[in-house]
């Protein structure tokens, strides 16, 4: 029996770390830089394949080594939201969620020495946001909570409190759909000892 493949988790997030540790995997976490910035008339889908891609591909896993990417993006009105780059950004991004219903959109990417490009999913989520008032954005953005965070927000943190309803995975929001990384893992090798093979059992 082949043993199972070093996992690298192409990403210096403490959120997309813990969320493996609670799958019981063994994995080494490998920041990568990489320019996040859309290209011209590129689609939030688009961009998060792409930016997962490019991700795993950064980390340059190793012959005994599987590269696990994401990358998770905000859209409202068809307007892309990354992580706010001022707290100026972040109160404009809070004001234009106020009251509305996002998209939720994470590309999953895994890649190997073996193959000749990554293998990637997308999983969408949408988040339902109460409405906010100017003096309740101000007071959460100067918790700091937002300044890391895609769309300014954090579901698993104080801004769950804003968050009416989700419909898809919750994981997604959070940054990891963990459905569809269980999925890909398993499919190239890498055992989950927390969970049971549940396409096999």
């Amino acid at each position: 029996m082949l043993a199972s493949p070093m996992l690298v988790l192409a990403s210096g997030s403490p959120r997309r770390r813990r969320m493996l540790q609670e799958l019981g995997v063994s994995f080494d976490q490998r920041a990568v830089d990489v320019d996040e910035t859309p290209l011209p008339e590129e689609s939030a889908d688009d961009l998060v394949r792409r930016l997962a891609a490019k991700k795993a591909t950064t980390a340059s896993p190793t012959e005994s080594e599987i590269a696990l990417a994401a990358d998770t993006v905000v859209v409202i009105k068809g307007r892309i939201l990354g992580k706010p780059e001022s707290q100026l950004d972040a109160r404009a991004m809070l004001l234009a969620l106020s009251g509305e219903t996002h998209t939720v959109l994470s590309g999953v990417a895994v890649l190997s020495s073996q193959m000749a490009a990554p293998e990637v999913q997308v999983v969408q989520t949408l988040v339902d946001i109460d409405a906010m008032s100017p003096d309740t954005i101000e007071r959460y953005v100067a918790t700091g909570e937002p300044m890391d965070k895609a769309g300014a927000y954090a579901i698993q943190g104080l801004g769950s409190v804003f968050v009416r309803a989700i419909q898809g995975s919750y994981s997604n929001v959070v940054g990891l759909p963990l459905s569809v990384t269980r999925t890909l893992l398993l499919r190239h090798g890498v055992e989950i000892p927390a969970l049971p093979d549940l396409n096999h059992a």
